[in-house]
């Protein structure tokens, strides 16, 4: 569906070349939700502006729906834009008419007819469920209801890709679960492939089913969500994941319970579970359990806990009881064999 092939993007500014991505290379299959993650400056704007050539990459190949972009003439390239819809963080609806005539112009600009137009903006402004709010201008919507606008907007068009350019940052925790929410539930219900860029690992989580992780202009990991929020392995990809778990447990504290036992984090995905297994553990290998923070969060479709446990009991049966847990699909950070070394379980 979507390929990028060592793409680079070079940017000349009066103190030189600047570049905002360096051979980068990802491939997104028809129907995912792809998240592409990363601070400011990490490149992921830019990436994403590639993809339907608003931005001209300077090397590489740019492929979408088994054509390549770059070799487009201009009328060639604007039938293959069709295909592409964008959402922006900003809207970009017009003030001065109504929700109705935002959808509508570009389609009557796009030369359809009036009676596709009118089934077209009804079509979609159900979905979106701003049907109601067809009267209304820009000025009269809250921040969620015009980004819903400008969604409609883009699926009037049917493209078969959504580009999302971090459409829910300027929204508040609550409006942007339920445009998340939506997002969701057009991937699913029309199979719209969609190609997002984000800062905030809540949007990765919540509905992606791929992610790239990007820094300094290049992707320094990827995966599916679930293989990246169960082992992630770049300091970068590592941050995001700590940060949907907000409960860190200070060093000097950590230092002092660390002589009386094990401080292991214990996570869980799906039908495993972290309590009941530990509950046996507690039971069979005589070990003494203090969860000290504990979180679960919902990856799209299923369950991943986190729970950050103190363990004390023989250091044998502390061992065995690690190795218990590992049995019972946890995932088993931290454990060590002796108070002295630290080894990693999983």
């Amino acid at each position: 569906m979507i390929e990028l092939k060592n793409v680079s993007k070079v940017f000349t500014t009066k103190k030189g070349n600047v570049e905002a991505l360096k051979s980068t290379s990802l491939k997104v299959k028809k129907g995912e939700v792809f998240g592409i993650i990363g601070y400011s400056g990490a490149g992921k704007s830019t990436l994403i502006r590639c993809v339907n050539l608003l931005e001209k990459p300077t090397t590489g190949d740019i492929i979408v729906n088994e054509q390549e972009l770059t070799t487009l003439s201009t009328k060639e390239l604007a039938k293959a834009r069709k295909k592409i819809g964008m959402i922006f963080q900003g809207f970009n609806l017009l003030k001065t008419v109504t929700v109705y005539e935002n959808i509508a112009l570009p389609l009557r600009l796009s030369g359809l007819p009036k009676n596709e137009i009118e089934k077209r903006v009804e079509k979609y402004l159900r979905i979106v469920d701003l049907f109601n709010k067809k009267d209304a201008y820009p000025s009269e919507l809250s921040g969620g209801q015009k980004q819903r606008v400008a969604i409609a907007r883009a699926l009037s068009h049917e493209p078969e890709i959504l580009l999302s350019d971090e459409a829910t940052s300027a929204l508040d925790p609550e409006t942007t679960d339920s445009i998340l929410d939506l997002l969701l539930k057009i991937n699913e219900e029309i199979g719209i492939t969609i190609l997002l860029i984000t800062h905030e690992m809540n949007v990765i989580q919540r509905i992606c089913d791929q992610v790239a992780v990007m820094e300094h202009g290049s992707v320094v990991e990827s995966g599916t969500v679930k293989d990246i929020f169960t082992n992630p392995q770049h300091v970068t990809t590592k941050k995001f994941v700590n940060s949907a778990f907000a409960a860190k447990i200070p060093e000097e504290v950590q230092k002092e319970l660390q002589s009386t036992g094990e401080i292991v984090t214990l996570s869980f995905i799906g039908t495993a579970s972290g309590e009941p297994a530990l509950a046996v553990a507690t039971k069979r290998f005589h070990v003494y359990p203090n969860i000290l923070s504990g979180n679960i969060t919902q990856l799209k479709h299923e369950a991943y806990g986190k729970l950050i446990v103190h363990m004390q009991g023989e250091k044998s049966e502390v061992h065995r009881s690690l190795s218990f847990l590992q049995e019972q699909g946890i995932i088993v950070e931290g454990g060590r064999t002796d108070y002295g070394k630290q080894v990693l379980f999983g």
